[in-house]
C-alpha cells in the first residue's frame, strides 16, 4: 500500500468503527482567538463516553486569524467541513463555542445539502454582542460600547468578525444597514437567499443552546440562547424577538417541532464552558448519539 493512501484507509477504519458503535462523527469548531489545543478536554470527554468516535477539532482561522470578516471563515470552514459530511451517511454533530457558533450558522446556511443531526453552541453571540468585554478591550482599546458601532458599522470595521455581530441596540437602522453577517442570517433584513437559508436551518435535527449568567464575554449572556436587548437595555427573550415571531429563518418553525433545547448553567466563566465536565454531561453528552 502507497504511503498516500494510508490516511485515507486509516480515516475509513475511524469512521467504520463509529458507525458499528452507533455514533456519529463530532466536528469541533473554536471560538474567537483560540483553536483545537483549547479543546483537548471536551475531546477527552466525548472519548470516555462514546469510545471510537471520529472527533475532528478544526485547524483554521486560529487565534489571530480568527480576527477575519466571517464570511471568509465561513467559505473555509465549509470546505474542511464539507468532506466529512459526504463521509457518514447518518448524519455528523457539530459542536461550535463562542463566534465558531456563528460560523457553524453560516456554514450550514451555505451547505443546502448538510446532515447535521445535532448542533450544539456553547455560548455564542447568536443575536449579537453588545458589551465591554475583554476581548473588545484588547482590540479596540480607545472605544467604548456606546461608540463602537462608529468604527464597527462602515464598510472597513466589517473587515473584522467581532463587528459582523456587533449589535448596538441604539443604532438599530445603522446596524440594519451596516451589518453584513448577523442581520441577514437573522433574517433580520430581506435578502435574495433568505428561503435558502431558512431551508437549510430545518435541516438541523436538533438545536442545543448552552449558556449562563456567569459567562462574563457574551453580553447579555442571553444572546447565547437567541435573547438581546432592546433599545432600553432590557432582554427580550428569544420567543419575542420579532424575527423569531416572522419565523424569518426558522427558529419559531424548530422550536415549535420540539428541536431546540436550552441548557442554561450558573458559575460556568466563558472560557470554561468547553472544559466543564457538568456541563458536558448534562447538556451535551445525550446529543451525541
Amino acid at each position: 500500500m502507497s504511503d498516500s493512501c494510508r490516511p485515507c484507509v486509516i480515516i475509513s477504519a475511524v469512521l467504520l468503527l463509529s458507525s458499528v458503535m452507533g455514533y456519529r462523527p463530532v466536528i469541533i469548531v473554536h471560538g474567537i482567538l483560540d483553536g483545537p489545543r483549547q479543546f483537548e478536554m471536551l475531546v477527552k470527554f466525548i472519548n470516555q463516553s462514546h469510545p471510537g468516535t471520529n472527533v475532528t477539532t478544526l485547524a483554521l482561522y486560529d487565534y489571530i486569524a480568527s480576527m477575519k470578516p466571517l464570511w471568509q471563515q465561513v467559505d473555509g470552514f465549509r470546505e474542511a467541513i464539507r468532506p466529512i459530511m459526504k463521509s457518514a451517511e447518518d448524519g455528523v454533530h457539530l459542536i461550535c463555542f463562542s463566534q465558531g457558533g456563528l460560523i457553524c450558522r453560516g456554514v450550514l446556511a451555505t451547505l443546502p445539502t448538510h446532515n447535521v443531526h445535532s448542533l450544539i453552541i456553547l455560548s455564542s453571540p447568536l443575536a449579537g454582542q453588545y458589551g465591554d468585554s475583554c476581548y473588545l478591550k484588547y482590540f479596540f482599546p480607545k472605544f467604548i460600547k456606546s461608540r463602537l458601532y462608529h468604527f464597527c458599522y462602515t464598510t472597513c470595521g466589517q473587515k473584522i468578525s467581532i463587528c459582523n455581530y456587533w449589535n448596538d441596540p441604539h443604532q438599530r437602522e445603522r446596524y440594519l444597514k451596516s451589518s453584513n453577517y448577523l442581520a441577514p442570517l437573522n433574517g433580520e433584513i430581506e435578502h435574495a437567499n433568505s428561503t435558502a437559508w431558512r431551508d437549510s436551518f430545518l435541516r438541523i435535527e436538533t438545536l442545543v443552546l448552552i449558556g449562563g449568567p456567569d459567562d462574563g464575554v457574551i453580553t447579555p449572556w442571553q444572546s447565547s440562547i437567541f435573547g438581546f436587548y432592546d433599545s432600553n437595555e432590557t432582554v427580550v427573550e428569544m420567543e419575542k424577538q420579532d424575527w423569531y415571531l416572522r419565523d424569518a429563518f426558522g427558529l419559531k418553525t424548530l422550536n415549535a417541532n420540539g428541536a431546540v433545547v436550552k441548557c442554561v448553567f450558573p458559575g460556568v466563566h466563558h472560557t470554561s464552558w468547553h472544559s466543564n465536565l457538568t456541563v458536558y454531561q448534562n447538556c451535551i453528552d445525550k446529543w451525541l448519539t
